[in-house]
This record gives C-alpha cells, sequence and structure tokens, in this order.
C-alpha cells in the first residue's frame, strides 16, 4: 500500500528523527525528499516508483487477458497527491492498445457503490484501480461490488486477487521492506538519510486468481500463466 500520505504527516511531525520510507510512490514529486541520488533533510529509502511503465505494462496485460477488450473503468482518487499524473499517462497509453477508459473519481467511501453503477453505466469490461490507501482499506466491498458486477479487476497488489481480484501486477511489497531494514540498519550505524541514495523496485509480480478468472469465464492464455509468479487457485 502507497503510504505517500503517513511519510508526509511523519516528516511533518519532525525534521530531525530519521524517517525510512518503504512505500512511497513518488517521493520527489511529493516533495519528501530533493533527489533519488541526494535525498537531504531527514528521509530516505524506497520509492515504488520505478523506470519501467508500469501503467502501461498493466493495459497490456488486462488486453492480453481479455479479448476481445476495448473498454476499461479507472478508479482513482482525486485527492492523492500522485494518481493524477497516473491518470494523464492512462489518458496517453490507451489509444495506443485501442482501449477507451472511462474514469472514476473517489474519495469518499459513500461514494464506491455509485462509482460501481456509473461503470456499469459506462459498459465497462474491466476495472483498472489506481492503487490508494481508500481503497486498499475497502478492499472487501470494491471486490464484493465487482464481484456482483461480474467486473474483472486489475490492482498493483498481490492483496486483492488474494481476496477474489483478478490480476494484480506491481512491486514486490516483501522485497522493499526487506531492503528498508537496511536502510536502518546504516542509519544506526551513524549515516546520515541525507547521504543515502533512495533505491527503486527491482522485483515485480504478477499475481492471477484462477478461481475468480474461471467464475467470470475468463479462459487465461497459457503464455499469460506461464509468466506468473503466483497463480491462485
Amino acid at each position: 500500500m502507497d503510504s505517500t500520505v503517513a511519510t508526509e504527516a511523519a516528516k511533518r511531525a519532525t525534521s530531525t528523527i530519521p524517517i525510512v520510507m518503504a512505500l512511497v510512490l513518488d517521493p520527489v514529486g511529493s516533495g519528501l525528499i530533493n533527489s533519488l541520488s541526494h535525498p537531504g533533510g531527514n528521509v530516505t529509502g524506497l520509492s515504488m516508483m520505478t523506470t519501467v511503465d508500469l501503467n502501461s505494462k498493466r493495459l497490456e496485460l488486462l488486453k492480453a487477458m481479455i479479448s476481445p477488450l476495448s473498454n476499461v473503468a479507472v478508479m482513482w482518487n482525486p485527492d492523492h497527491p500522485n494518481h493524477r499524473p497516473q491518470v494523464e499517462e492512462l489518458k496517453i497509453r490507451a489509444p495506443f492498445l485501442a482501449i477507451e477508459l472511462t474514469f472514476v473519481a473517489i474519495s469518499r467511501v459513500e461514494q464506491l457503490e455509485r462509482a460501481f453503477s456509473d461503470i456499469g453505466t459506462a459498459k465497462a469490461q474491466a476495472l483498472y484501480v489506481v492503487e490508494d490507501p481508500l481503497f486498499f482499506a475497502q478492499r472487501a466491498p470494491l471486490l464484493k461490488f465487482a464481484a456482483a458486477a461480474r467486473l474483472p479487476t486489475l490492482h498493483d497488489l498481490r492483496r486483492f486477487p488474494e481476496e477474489g481480484a483478478l490480476m494484480s501486477y506491481g512491486p514486490d511489497l516483501y522485497d522493499l521492506f526487506r531492503r528498508s531494514a537496511g536502510y536502518v540498519d546504516r542509519i544506526l550505524k551513524g549515516a546520515k538519510p541525507a547521504d543515502l541514495p533512495v533505491e527503486q523496485p527491482t522485483r515485480f509480480e504478477l499475481v492471477i486468481n484462477l478461481k475468480t478468472a474461471k467464475a467470470l469465464n475468463i479462459d487465461i492464455p497459457p503464455t499469460l500463466l506461464a509468466l506468473a509468479d503466483d497463480v491462485i487457485e
């Protein structure tokens, strides 16, 4: 789960106590650090941002999973500091895959039911969820609405397919947590956060829920199953 908001709150609370982040999407754009190579201040650690075009990759995976696919709904939070750039990137990438996007903005829990009504009206064939703490906290009702609408969903985090979503593709969070421990060790040994370059993800995982695919009558191509790091049956 993206911890940008929590890290911003921690930085506002102190400018002297070292802060090690593990799951911040864009620490430079969020103003948490000066740059990846020279973070400055008291914040360092790992960024979830990567040179890999994850938005494009996820759309490609969804296109490969569901055929034919031409209409995808995108659920995003306009209050999240990093969602608008992702929305703009999706708008650029989608036409290359002949996909039309319908954007559904949610910033409060009570908007969730109406959002799925709008998605149904748009006749979306799948739902692309831009990762957000609100959606993660509300994953049970979100997936319940999706199941009722027989709508396959795509996420960043493996927790979603573990709980019934169709698929996720994103950084390996457990690897990021393990690597963040190294920052804690170096700081405890005297290193200054300002001098420790922020690292990016190096491991990514594709998780597919085969049980959900069968329930939705989605025939997953064998080539895609072969690429999966984990298949939930």
